[in-house]
């Protein structure tokens, strides 16, 4: 059985994709690829068919991991199919939330940032998108200390499945 998670932020060009890569290549490190499924999505549909921001795939191939990303906006039927659904902000958890068609689909949404114990009240990965590079490596750094957390609670969920 596969896990399923989405990443969500406004756009899908900047925050969330960046957070696919970079939790797409843990779950690789980590051996799950077979049991782990990671994509990414936007609360709005501005940039559907776009592909990342060019400052995204920058840090992030700086860093050693995948820009390749098409952008496409998240659908209310997802959740049916969704273990897990990662919000980038408070806005995104809010909305996402609201999009939710029953209460058991709005408990899959979670904030990033919850699960990285150093984050403490301020759950929110900033929106780089008005700024320079540096809130794009801003953004890297507390998506990588957040995929941590949240691998070894996937871990945790697939322990013992096969696929």
């Amino acid at each position: 059985m596969t896990y399923r998670i989405c990443f969500v932020c406004t756009g899908n060009i900047c925050r969330s994709p960046m957070a696919e890569s970079v939790f797409r290549a843990r779950v690789s490190e980590a051996g799950l690829d077979d049991l782990v499924e990671v994509d990414s999505a936007g609360t709005d549909g501005w940039h559907e068919g776009d592909g990342a921001d060019p400052r995204t795939v920058s840090v992030l191939e700086e860093h050693g991991y995948d820009g390749t990303h098409t952008a496409r906006r998240f659908q209310s039927s997802w959740f049916s199919r969704l273990d897990l659904v990662i919000a980038l902000d408070a806005g995104h958890l809010k909305a996402l939330r609201l999009l939710a068609p029953t209460p058991e689909d709005a408990s899959k949404v979670r904030l990033l940032r919850s699960y990285d114990p150093a984050a403490g009240d301020d759950l929110d990965v900033p929106d780089p998108y008005y700024g320079g590079l540096d809130g794009f490596e801003e953004c890297l750094e507390m998506v990588e200390a957040a995929s941590e957390g949240l691998l070894a609670e996937v871990r945790e969920r697939t322990e013992g499945q096969v696929a």
